[in-house]
């Protein structure tokens, strides 16, 4: 069965691994539907170029992953959810003993609860249509810890385990749900912190991205958002039909020291 013609519902796709795989998704022929918490013009012109660009239906749609009935006002906005990407995330570094009250919330919001809201409200439309995908964004963290992460590493394994739990509950359907576990992905944000981690160490760009920040990873290289949009194709193929309940990672070996 081709995806041509589906419709994707990206959460947190204005930038970064988000907005890469919605244009893989396009370029393969996909609408898509992208979001994140604001409305700015610019927003509504990513989609528009994304239109123009593959010959493919777009829209941006504003909603606060934050908030539960946000997430799932969006699927209903978006009126057709073929495929679900969860995507939405957010980050915050402090020992457990000092890690913010509200932080810890907003992560545990925005990084796991939004992926059970999104998904509660798709699988009717998915089995309605008689398809559907379902692709969690979780995390080389999903499957390992770092320290001063608690509510990232304990949300994105939270995903791992909902990803699991859907997959069984869709098993003799004709819908699939997989994690994505990435390492460390070329987004701008991370683009952004080269200088200054340059700058700490007094390394070339070369050699504080191989030493420092790539350090866990064993390639030494960073996945690419062109990569993960690639393997969220795959899993939508017909050759992943078998696929459920399972984690991919694009880590460049973190996971198998």
């Amino acid at each position: 069965m081709s995806v041509t013609g589906k419709t994707a519902v990206i959460t947190g796709s204005n930038s970064g691994i988000g907005l890469g795989i919605a244009r893989e998704l396009a370029r393969a022929g996909v609408n898509v539907v992208l979001n994140s918490f604001t409305d700015r013009e610019e927003d509504h012109a990513l989609a528009a170029g994304i239109a123009e660009e593959f010959g493919v239906e777009a829209r941006y749609i504003q909603a606060d992953m934050s908030k539960g009935e946000e997430c799932r006002a969006l699927i209903e906005k978006a009126g057709t959810c073929d495929i679900l990407v969860n995507n939405a995330g957010i980050q915050h570094v402090a020992p457990i003993d000092e890690f913010p009250e509200d932080k810890w919330n907003a992560i545990i919001a925005i990084n796991l609860s939004s992926a059970f809201h999104t998904t509660a409200a798709a699988l009717p439309k998915m089995r309605a249509a008689g398809w559907g995908r379902v692709v969690n964004i979780a995390s080389a963290h999903g499957l390992t810890a770092s320290p001063y992460k608690s509510a990232y590493v304990a949300a994105k394994h939270g995903i791992v385990g909902m990803t699991k739990t859907v997959a069984l509950e869709t098993a003799e359907e004709p819908i699939t749900c997989n994690a994505i576990c990435p390492g460390y992905v070329l987004t701008p944000l991370v683009e952004a912190q080269i200088p200054d981690t340059m700058e700490k160490y007094n390394m070339g760009r070369e050699e504080v991205i191989k030493k420092v920040m790539l350090e866990r990873q064993p390639s030494r290289e960073f996945a690419t958002v062109e990569q993960l949009g690639g393997t969220v194709n795959f899993l939508c193929s017909d050759a992943a039909q078998q696929i459920t309940g399972t984690t991919i990672s694009v880590d460049g070996g973190w996971t198998a020291l």
